[in-house]
Parts: structure tokens; sequence; C-alpha cells
């Protein structure tokens, strides 16, 4: 089973049947995703974002390999595919985002590309944001600031990847949930909803201590957790894990890795308040989908691998109550860098650490770079041409965790098409290999010719 991930502005770009039929003369293609916007060329002093997304600045270095409107790089801007309906967020802090002549224009594309898939046995998901209102495309859109989620000591992390609101926001939840429901009435052939970033996603080493804001708060008192301890506990981990290490706790952190897990173990109430958060999201989310999409419509999130899973709040077994189907991201470009976050805001804060063993102990912890480099400041985002400084063992280690973690939910392993082509074709093959001939490949950006071919291989 085959799925990709084929965002609007190729279907716009390639036309739809074209593309399809070009995929499926190479590959056993049986699911895709797409989001519903529809994009143009907007050039960056109009309002224009890049294609590919900059990724914090560390994807600047990234072009696409398969052209988008005969370009590597694009400046583009996007508007809703379809008109939404307003009664149905009527009272709420968050609106969608208003049609433009582009949605009158182009709209239609992915109605013809729902229909042209399913005439070729091929399921299509809506792919949107969970917690970044309007959530159509993760480059726009955002919360209100005090949506934002905080850390123990109330404030908002310094620097964050990603956009998302607090997930125990009744103004994010009330969107999510209004988003849902008017898609699957406005689209209601399609097969399922698949949320990204349903967690809180670990990026920089501050936003592993998430939620502490107000309406955390609040669902804390109300499920019965403990908010004020689980706050000081996790202000003293984070604390020890920065002011507070030496290199000889970094040595027997390496050395016997139970120790930092006892470190860690004041915080598991607060680990499980993080997956009640998640699973009460992905709860409401599956409620609205069954109502309005039928039985037969699914949920299907994607998610970190482990171990960033665990500091996300995204518990595979808790969550697989609620999902259809979960992927796990294998994106793999991302580790070293948030490998490196962690290492810099380490260091500042601690700068008489010894970077070699810094590397090794961040490296070991996530199970998550190969070969290790000798100074963690050496940890990096790899160049386009760069092979990935991963293991295809920690690969298949990861897959196999989050597969025991719900033995009864479909796990599919999500590869990163970017990068060179061998070292993509290793990495895929390594997640279908494992998980019981399920992938799923990101993004299709990355597909140029020479990688389609190459995947013939692999089925």
């Amino acid at each position: 089973m085959l799925g990709i991930t084929i965002l609007p502005e190729y279907i716009q770009s390639e036309g739809a049947e074209a593309l399809l039929d070009n995929l499926l003369k190479r590959l056993p293609l049986t699911a895709v995703s797409i989001s519903p916007y529809v994009m143009e060329e907007c050039p960056p002093e109009q309002g224009g974002e890049r294609e590919p997304p900059a990724d914090s600045d560390k994807g600047l270095a990234r072009l696409l390999d398969r052209p988008l409107w005969g370009k590597r790089e694009v400046w583009v801007s996007a508007a809703p595919s379809f008109v939404p309906n307003l009664d149905l967020y009527k009272g709420l802090r968050y609106q969608p985002q208003s049609p433009t002549s582009l949605t009158h224009r182009e709209g239609h594309v992915i109605d013809t590309f729902i229909k042209a898939a399913h005439e070729r046995g091929i399921k299509v998901f809506f792919q949107v944001q969970a917690a970044i209102p309007p959530g159509y495309r993760v480059q726009f859109g955002g919360p209100e600031e005090d949506d934002k989620p905080c850390l123990p000591n109330g404030s908002n992390p310094s620097k964050t990847l990603d956009n998302n609101g607090s997930l125990a926001s009744p103004h994010i939840l009330d969107y999510g949930e209004a988003m849902i429901r008017d898609l699957l009435t406005q689209y209601p052939e399609i097969d399922g909803i698949r949320t990204d970033w349903p967690e809180y996603p670990p990026y920089f080493f501050e936003s592993i201590f998430l939620d502490f804001g107000p309406y955390a708060k609040a669902f804390a008192f109300q499920k019965g957790f403990d908010f004020e301890t689980m706050k000081r506990e996790a202000q003293a981990l984070l604390e020890h894990l920065t002011v507070g290490l030496t290199d000889d706790l970094l040595t027997l952190y390496i050395e016997d890795p139970s120790k930092l897990q006892e470190r860690w173990k004041p915080c598991q109430e607060w680990l499980d308040f993080k997956s009640a958060i998640v699973c009460n999201l992905l709860a409401r989310f599956k409620r609205v989908i069954s109502e309005a999409g039928g039985p037969e419509t699914s949920l299907f999130p994607s998610a970190f691998p482990p171990p960033w899973n665990t500091l996300s709040g995204f518990d595979y077994a808790k969550a697989a109550k609620h999902a259809d189907a979960i992927s796990s991201k294998h994106y793999t470009m991302h580790w070293p860098m948030m490998l490196r976050n962690y290492s810099d805001y380490i260091l500042e804060r601690n700068p008489s650490l010894s970077p070699c063993l810094l590397a090794r102990f961040i490296a070991q912890s996530f199970d998550a770079a190969s070969p290790i480099p000798s100074d963690a400041r050496d940890f990096h985002y790899p160049e386009p041409n760069e092979a990935h400084p991963v293991s295809l063992d920690s690969i298949t280690r990861k897959q196999s965790l989050v597969e025991s973690m719900a033995p009864d939910t479909p796990i599919w392993p999500i590869a990163h098409s970017y990068g060179p082509t061998d070292d993509f074709i290793k990495r895929a093959g390594a997640a279908l290999a494992t998980s019981k001939n399920r992938l799923w490949i990101n993004r299709y950006a990355y597909l140029n010719e020479e990688k389609l071919k190459a995947l013939e291989t692999l089925f």
C-alpha cells in the first residue's frame, strides 16, 4: 500500500489526470493526501511565501526537485479551494479564510482531482492543520496571543518552527471541529482527514516543555491533574537539562541511560497530561468526522516517532483508540536540525559543557544521528545532495516500536522524499520493509522522474 502527499499546486501545474497516470504507470498508488486550497505565483513584495518552505531558515538550501510551473523555487500565495459555510463558524473566535478570485477561478481542480483519483481506485484524504487556524496550509495562519501554549514559567517559547495554538484551547478545538464539518460537507466524497501536528511539535528544546497556559490549567483541573506540581517538576527538569548539566552528568547519562530516566520520573504525570490533551482533540475531531462524513470516513493523524512522540504528547496506544490509522513521520532531514536546535539552546545557557559529550548525549537520547559528530555544533540540516545522517536501523527501530504500541491500528511510516535519490530509496525501503508493506511519501515536490523510476524497484 502506497500513499503520497500531493499538494494542490502540483495538480494545478501538471493536471489531475496526467499527474495520476504518470504515477500509476510506475507505482501501486493506493492513497493520496491533498489540501483544500489552490495556489498561484505571487512576488514576495506582494506577500508571497517561498515554496519549498524555509523550515526555520534551515530549509533555504533546498529547491524543488520536481519543478512547479517550470521553476524549482517559487513565491506563491494561496486561497481556499471552496467557499466556507460561515454559519458553521458563527460566534467562534477563529474564522475561515475568505475566498478570493483565485478560489473561483481554480477551486474546481480539487473536485476534478478527487473524481479522477476515485476513478482510478485511489483513496483521497485532506491534510489539514490540527491547531493552526484557518488550517488549510501550514505556512499561514496561527493562534491569537492568549491561545499560544506556555512554558512552566508562563512565557511562550522564544523559537518555534510550527505555529500551533494550545491544543487545550476551546477556541482552537471549536474551530477545528467547524473546519472539519465544513470540509466533509463541501467534499462528501473524500475518504478521510489527515491531521498534521495534533501534538506539541518538539522542534526546539523549549517546545518540549509545553503546555502550561491558562487553557491547559483549566483542562488539568477538569481532568484531575495536579497542575502546580506538574509545572514545578517540568521547570525543575528544564533547569536540570540546561544550567544543571555537567560533563560528569553527561558521562553518567551516556554510560547509564536509566539514570536519565530516573530524572524524568517526577514528570510522568505531566507527560500523561499532555497525552490527555492530545487524545481529547483526537476524540472531538473523530466525533465530528463520524457525524459529518459517516462511519467509513477516517481520522488519520500524523505524529512524531519515538522518543519525540512522548515529548509531543502523542501516545500511540492511547491515540489509536480514536484514530483509524496513524502516520509516523520519519522526516530524517529534520532530526539533525532538531538535535542542533537542542544543543544550541543548552550550550547558550551552559557554555562550559563539552560539545563532544553533549553531541553523544543528545544523539544517544534520540537515536537520531549516525555518525555522531565530535561536536554538538556540527549537527546540521543536510544539503540537497547530502545523505541524511541517520542510520537505517534507527528508522527500523522507531517504526517497529510504534507498531508494537498500537498493534491493531495501521501505522504508516512516512519517508520524506527530500535528499539524494539513492539515500531516499534506502530510507523509504527501510520503512517499507518494517511496516507490513505500508509506505507514505512526503512530498511529491521532491519526487522527480529519477526518484519515481528508482521507487519502482521497491515494489
